[in-house]
């Protein structure tokens, strides 16, 4: 018996992480000898959760990595390229193609699009927090909400969505940064006093690890936060609060007073952490009150999924679709300057950008060829860049 209920890496890549139906329709192809029939999917959603304009592309290396070795070819849009469901004409935009002989590949759909799913949402949310957040500190705080499992993922998706840092040992490790976090309640519980944690912390933590002492466990805000700053004095670098929501009221008036009662002390540089149940729509007004970073945890981790679906499109080069689908290879546009999409047949030629009237550029980009990754994957720096730079022309 398996001590935690998760699928090994073995057990993805063969297939068993699959619905039931699709190994029983490689049985059926099989005893037909229809299994070698080369067919081409694409991997669409027809909309986005909550009526975002826009969704962030992510968990595109794990796709491939799972189709590795496979018979397929694969073209996609760039790991952390933003995607809208449909272009400037209505026409769903497929972000993710993939062509083989069925019955090779067929149980990999149902792991394959939990891959993009998941991560797609949350690399969405986090992104959307970072675009209301401006340049503002903020922390991935997200992994203990969900099963431990998934904290490499989920820390990727969200520092890839543009986050500055993450706090678990492994997701940090996985994405070659160091773990960002400052202290918890327990600490200053066990020793039950404030000041004498914060001085242990203080002591006992190496210069590189910012000094934000938690100011919320046994009095209110402000005070705790004064007893910090005199406790800690010019090495305390920002005070934390995550009053619980039961004691909360207004968070902003509250991140108002600690901020007003630090600076006419002297402690203008001691910076506010504000974290517990933040969002896309509370963080604005706590920017507006003086916080100056936030650790973030379930609306990111909990982010909802994005609905793609694999559907085939083409079956031994014919067109072929179920209703509701558009048959056809395709190919996706779009214009550099404009941001605008297109999807057409790939026959056709190149359009020219309907807005401005430049050219346009591919999308879907050969990634895998005959199970081969065809170049070396881009670095999760460059592809947290590349999020940062479109989101610096995007509306939520």
């Amino acid at each position: 018996m398996r001590p935690f209920f998760i699928s090994s890496d073995a057990e993805i890549k063969s297939g068993e992480t699959t619905d039931v139906y699709f190994l029983r329709t490689r049985q059926i192809l099989e005893s037909y000898g229809l299994s070698r029939k080369r067919v081409l999917m694409e991997c669409t959603t027809g909309e986005l959760p909550d009526r975002w304009a826009w969704g962030i592309f992510c968990g595109l290396e794990e796709a491939l990595r799972l189709l590795e070795g496979y018979p397929v070819n694969v073209h996609a849009f760039p790991e952390g390229s933003f995607f809208r469901p449909t272009d400037l004409r209505g026409y769903r935009l497929p972000v993710l193609t993939i062509e083989g002989p069925y019955g090779d590949f067929c149980l990999l759909e149902t792991p394959l699009l939990g891959l993009l799913c998941q991560a797609s949402g949350i690399a969405t949310m986090a992104a959307r927090i970072r675009k209301v957040s401006g340049n503002k500190l903020l922390m991935g705080f997200g992994i203990r909400r969900m099963h431990p499992a998934l904290a490499p993922m989920i820390d990727r998706a969200t520092y890839i969505g543009g986050f500055d840092g993450v706090s678990s040992l492994i997701g940090a490790k996985c994405i070659g940064v160091k773990p960002m976090g400052t202290m918890p309640h327990a600490l200053i519980i066990v020793f039950g006093d404030q000041v004498k944690a914060w001085k242990a912390f203080h002591a006992t933590m190496p210069p590189d690890v910012p000094r934000i002492a938690l100011v919320d466990t046994f009095y209110d805000e402000k005070t705790e936060a004064l007893m910090a700053a005199e406790a800690l004095g010019e090495s305390l670098d920002g005070v934390r609060l995550d009053t619980p929501g039961s004691r909360r009221g207004d968070f902003g008036t509250i991140v108002k007073e600690v901020r007003w009662e630090l600076d006419i002390r002297g402690f203008k540089n001691v910076k506010i952490i504000a974290s517990g149940g933040l969002n896309e729509r509370n963080i604005p007004a706590l920017i507006e009150a003086g916080a100056d970073g936030f650790g973030v945890g379930t609306s990111v981790s909990n982010a909802p999924t994005i609905d793609f679906a694999l559907d085939i499109v083409e079956v031994e080069g014919r067109p072929l679709a179920k209703r509701g689908k558009l048959g056809g290879r395709k190919d996706v546009f779009r214009c550099p300057q404009c941001l605008l999409d297109i999807v057409q047949p790939s026959s056709n030629p190149p359009p020219k950008c309907p807005r401005c009237g430049g050219n346009m550029e591919s999308m879907l980009k050969p990634l895998l060829v005959n199970g081969k990754i065809k170049a070396p994957l881009p670095s999760i720096e460059d592809i947290r860049k590349y999020v940062l730079r479109q989101l610096e022309r995007l509306e939520l």
